[in-house]
């Protein structure tokens, strides 16, 4: 089971203080140099980040295993899929 409080990461993203559509362009470039099945936690301050890391996770095959909002950021936890 997932816990978001004390994951398994491998590998972070701030895209804090960037906007539409530079998160999901950084997080695509970051998942790609992740490991098969290794996990990317993302911060992000963007409220189009919502809508659209899901639809990026779903569209390439990749699990959002949670998605929060804390304190005023989006964090999302993403494991990359297993080609």
């Amino acid at each position: 089971m997932f816990d978001p409080d004390n994951p398994p990461i491998h590998a972070l993203l701030d895209a804090t203080g960037l906007y539409c559509p530079e998160p999901v362009m950084l997080l695509h470039n970051k998942v790609r140099d992740l490991v098969p099945g290794g996990v990317l936690k993302v911060i992000a301050s963007d409220p189009s980040t919502r809508r659209d890391i899901p639809k990026f996770c779903l569209f390439l095959g990749h699990e959002l295993l949670e998605q929060q909002e804390r304190d005023g950021a989006y964090l999302f936890w993403i494991r990359k899929k297993i080609e």
